[in-house]
């Protein structure tokens, strides 16, 4: 008999729309004219300000989802597999953020530099996790501790985001200093995004004590959309505030650029917005593009950047693309995209369940009424 599924459907619907909007952004970001990148424009400032919600999206996810899978599976009593996954997942994050930037063909002809090294979003994500199972160590024990504990590193690392945001750790050597400084070219850094995972960690462990209780869902909606609201709309005065009381300087620089805090606003909206509509989203499409956003984000950097060759969409298109080219290439680059990966997707699938057949005809099992779970090659559920 099959346990009862522990995925969280509404993170799949949100990812999804995050991913495609990834892909449409990265499209036009990188292809647009420049001519056009102006805040003049409403339409570019309004597709400007929801490109900056995709990136806190996907780490609160992260977070989310890893660590909720590691409480249910501590609840079980065995959560080995789970962190044995969590980490190899991590790793495998970090070399894939690493693969696809190295230029072979450049390498092959002599030519090396260091700006494979920057750091992105996957290899960003990969050591978040690893730090999150490290604190699932800790207080794996006390979910309430693992609560504060989470809760508390988010906002320290929201409030001091003024401390490094210009950090340069010139003597240290360029592959741990692209960690923390963006000042060789790194897209995302630890500080501040692993703020996200550890909020998205604190979710989770909300979500493992009450998801259970009667109208759960719905006070967690209202509560998404209230917490939302009130950051998008006072985070900003209650950090003045907490400067005019303490008086602690940190408050009023964090408050004089409130970023962080406001995207939290933004992420808790939509995690509210998809919550409310999860029973639609069941086993539907995007449901099905949310469980791959890990091959679709390396499709699609292969395409746009041209990992591995050096050619890709910006090699002939760079910010040369009219407004009314570029929304139309972003619409059709993410439905290719999707197709590719579903059809790469089939492919896997095929291969493992011939393979799968094959062990099974050389050792004979003699139960041969045994259950085989084929969705566990493809699912990606972290």
């Amino acid at each position: 008999m099959k346990s009862k599924s522990t995925r969280l459907y509404f993170l799949d619907a949100v990812r999804a729309f995050a991913i495609l909007m990834m892909l449409q952004g990265h499209f036009i970001d990188t292809l647009l004219n420049p001519l056009y990148r102006d805040d003049s424009y409403t339409a570019y400032t309004v597709w400007s300000y929801f490109r900056g919600i995709t990136a806190p999206v996907f780490f609160t996810i992260s977070g989310l989802v890893v660590l909720y899978l590691l409480l249910k599976a501590n609840e079980k009593g065995d959560d080995s597999v789970r962190v044995r996954k969590g980490i190899s997942r991590g790793f495998m994050l970090i070399v894939i953020g690493y693969a696809l930037r190295i230029p072979f063909l450049s390498w092959l002809q002599g030519s090396f530099d260091t700006y494979f090294l920057v750091i992105d979003v996957l290899q960003c994500i990969g050591l978040s996790l690893l730090l999150l199972i490290g604190l699932y160590f800790i207080a794996r024990k006390n979910s309430y501790v693992l609560s504060v504990l989470l809760l508390s590193i988010c906002c320290v690392i929201f409030v001091c985001e003024p401390n490094y945001r210009d950090l340069r750790l010139e003597n240290v050597p360029v592959f741990f200093e692209n960690w923390v400084s963006k000042a060789n070219g790194s897209i995302f850094t630890i500080l501040p995004w692993f703020g996200y995972v550890s909020f998205g960690g604190f979710l989770a462990t909300i979500f493992f004590r009450s998801s259970q209780s009667r109208r759960f869902k719905q006070v967690t909606v209202v509560t998404f959309w209230v917490v939302g609201t009130g950051l998008l709309l006072f985070s900003t005065d209650a950090l003045h505030l907490i400067y005019d009381i303490s008086n602690i300087e940190i408050f009023e620089r964090a408050a004089n650029y409130n970023y962080l805090f406001l995207r939290l606003g933004n992420v808790l909206m939509y995690f509210g917005f998809f919550y409310m509509l999860e029973r639609f989203m069941k086993q539907s499409i995007v449901t099905k593009i949310g469980e791959k956003t890990l091959n679709i984000y390396i499709v699609h950097f292969i395409i746009i950047y041209g990992s591995f060759t050096g050619i890709g969409l910006k090699h002939f298109w760079y910010k040369s693309l009219e407004p009314w080219e570029a929304v139309f290439g972003a619409i059709v680059f993410m439905i290719v995209v999707c197709l590719i990966v579903f059809h790469i997707g089939k492919t896997n699938a095929f291969i493992y369940n011939n393979l799968r057949r094959l062990l099974h005809l050389v050792i004979k099992p003699k139960n041969k009424g045994t259950e085989y779970d084929d969705a566990s090659a493809e699912t990606d559920d972290a």
